[in-house]
């Protein structure tokens, strides 16, 4: 080996165990003085965090700390901080704990951070020039824009504050805006941010021509369809119109896509057409499922929907449920009606057959409605009731088979009248607001029903998120009748308390006036109920709540109480709930148990 190999080999050998000495695991990197967003911000933005669990030689550990100053003082920036005061600390360990099992040190990082005075706006010049200007909506939406003079300097507030009035223009049919003036200066020495943002709107575009496109083949007229566009070409352009478009197309459930598209490169005189491109739906829907009941027994249920008969958007449904003791076929017919409110005119035919352990029943009624979209909000029915029912409780029965069954019989015609009310953030899960409904009928003796009444029932539930995973629950019902003739009415016409809908802890109908163990029904019913939930995660979660009510005649209320706890999932199809409840008016009630499945509206 020449004489210089030896001095060489000995020098890559020094350096190399040097390298191993200086060499370092980084174990922690922790971040002080700061809340829990800016916090996050900066833990995200230091390059020593992705080197948590590595070996780090020593010279690379040194410029990691040195670019944790710069790092975290452009964290901060987006938040108005521009003048922190930064120390960055290292402690080492050296072995043993923490290390790699060859001797190396465990590195730990502290960085304490002063954010010092922030960065407000001092001045904000923010406006829209041209016809946009003189839009008292626009100016509303400007009114509103943030960070305003004083504030904080916030990047994430001002980009979205920003890009809510690009949005806006677009929405109110400004298509030709763009930026006058898009500028921000961030004098540091004086913590001032100064604000120039100006927009020119150009001139508003205005409603053109919609047209219809049905692929691969159309299923339904587009002449039907064309009902559904309520503006006339020539009037102001708005995002609402096309939003609403939308609703009435899915509403009527015929098509899988719906694509609506303006078209302001296309315009004419400044009318902007629309293009809508729709893709049908699967003309048949079949359904299947099983049941059980404590009063039904064991059963199965079909159904056969075709969502369009015709050209003309007609609509038919055919559904059995067959259980041991309860059985009903429906039979519904619906046809579109556009010429007031989006809705239908729906008529449908029910037989229902129950012979359960304290009623022989059975029903039949027909019902034609005019169902129309009021507003995106409330939603009207108004129907004409036709039923005929013939009932025997079997409490009554004297038990010799060769009694004969004293059946009663009522036949009964009458107008009703019901409004839904729903102004939620989520229907399949609301987190916030309320839902409603009112329901108003009655029937004149002598005018198609056996005795005059009159009937008014109101429902509604309130939704408060607590927190990112909690939510308060508050329900409520009130029904009354006003008659002389109860006894007259038949059991679909009275009131009942208790269930998975009502008053948990207690069997369906269980609550009321009784003969013998069973509820006969009631002139009133009350009931309240209020619901805590928590959920773990995005998926399962837990209720505990307390229901209460009553249904009765007169004035003297048998109030019962229920209280349970329940598991939740938030299951593709709406919200599973199985509750398990107890009754707390008697020490020896049976608790109760109660799956069911379903949007809340």
């Amino acid at each position: 080996m020449p004489p210089a190999l030896p001095r060489i080999a000995a020098a890559a050998m020094f350096m190399f165990a040097c390298g191993a000495v200086d060499a370092a695991t980084v174990r922690s990197v922790e971040i002080r003085g700061l809340d829990e967003a800016m916090t996050e911000n900066v833990r995200t933005s230091l390059s020593l965090v992705d080197a948590i669990g590595k070996d780090v030689a020593g010279r690379r550990l040194g410029y990691l700390v040195r670019e944790a100053d710069d790092e975290a003082r452009e964290a901060l920036e987006p938040f108005g901080y521009y003048s922190p005061q930064i120390t960055v600390e290292r402690s080492r360990s050296n072995g043993g704990n923490g290390g790699n099992g060859n001797g190396n040190g465990a590195t730990d990082v502290v960085i304490t951070i002063d954010p010092g005075e922030p960065v407000r706006v001092r001045d904000a010049d923010i406006a829209i020039l041209g016809a946009g200007g003189r839009d008292r909506y626009l100016k509303q939406d400007l009114g509103k824009f943030r960070p305003s003079t004083g504030d904080i300097f916030n990047h994430a507030l001002y980009e979205a504050s920003k890009t809510r009035i690009v949005r806006r223009l677009a929405e109110r049919g400004y298509f030709d805006a763009d930026f006058a003036s898009h500028r921000v200066e961030v004098t540091r020495a004086q913590n001032a941010a100064d604000i120039d943002l100006v927009w020119t709107s150009g001139e508003r575009y205005d409603m053109g021509v919609t047209t219809f496109t049905q692929s691969p083949k159309p299923v339904v007229s587009n002449r039907l369809l064309d009902k559904l566009v309520y503006w006339k070409a020539g009037e102001y352009y708005h995002q609402g119109r096309l939003d609403r478009l939308r609703q009435s197309l899915i509403a009527l459930d015929y098509f899988s896509r719906i694509d609506i598209q303006p078209r302001p490169e296309d315009a004419v005189d400044g009318q902007v057409p629309v293009q809508v491109a729709l893709t049908p739906a699967k003309r048949d829907v079949y359904t299947a499922g099983v049941s059980y009941g404590t009063e039904s027994g064991a059963g199965v249920r079909f159904g056969l929907e075709r969502r369009y008969v015709n050209q003309r958007g007609h609509k038919a449904l055919a559904q059995v449920d067959y259980a041991q003791k309860r059985k009903t076929l429906t039979l519904q017919y619906r046809i579109p009606a556009f010429a007031w409110l989006d809705g239908w005119y729906t008529a449908s035919l029910q037989f229902a057959d129950e012979q359960t352990d304290y009623i022989d029943s059975r029903r039949i009624e027909f019902v034609a409605s005019r169902s129309g979209q009021y507003n995106r909000h409330l939603n009207l029915v108004a129907s004409l009731h036709v039923l005929r029912e013939r009932w025997a409780y079997v409490a009554e029965d004297d038990d010799d088979p060769d009694t004969p069954t004293q059946y009663r019989f009522a036949t009964f015609s009458f107008p009703a009248l019901r409004a839904e009310y729903i102004d939620v953030d989520d229907k399949l899960f609301p987190r916030r607001g309320i839902g409603g409904s009112v329901m108003l009928r009655g029937g004149l003796e002598g005018a198609g029903s056996d005795a005059n009444f009159f009937q008014v029932h109101a429902r509604a539930s309130w939704f408060k998120g607590l927190g990112e995973r909690n939510r308060l629950i508050v329900r409520g019902e009130i029904g009354h009748t006003f008659t002389d003739a109860l006894t007259a009415m038949p059991p679909s016409l009275r009131f009942y308390a208790g269930g998975d809908r009502s008053i948990r802890g207690y069997e369906w109908r269980e609550v009321g006036p009784r003969l013998g163990k069973f509820s006969t029904g009631a002139k009133n019913v009350v009931t309240a109920s209020g619901e805590f939930e928590h959920y773990f995660n995005d998926s399962w979660g837990f209720a505990t709540f307390v229901d209460g009510g009553s249904a009765f005649d007169g004035t003297d209320v048998d109030w019962h109480t229920g209280v349970g706890v329940g598991v939740r999932w938030k299951s593709p199809v709406g919200p599973l709930r199985f509750d398990i409840a107890h009754g707390l008016d008697h020490p020896d009630s049976p608790f109760t148990i109660g799956l069911s499945i379903g949007a809340e509206f």
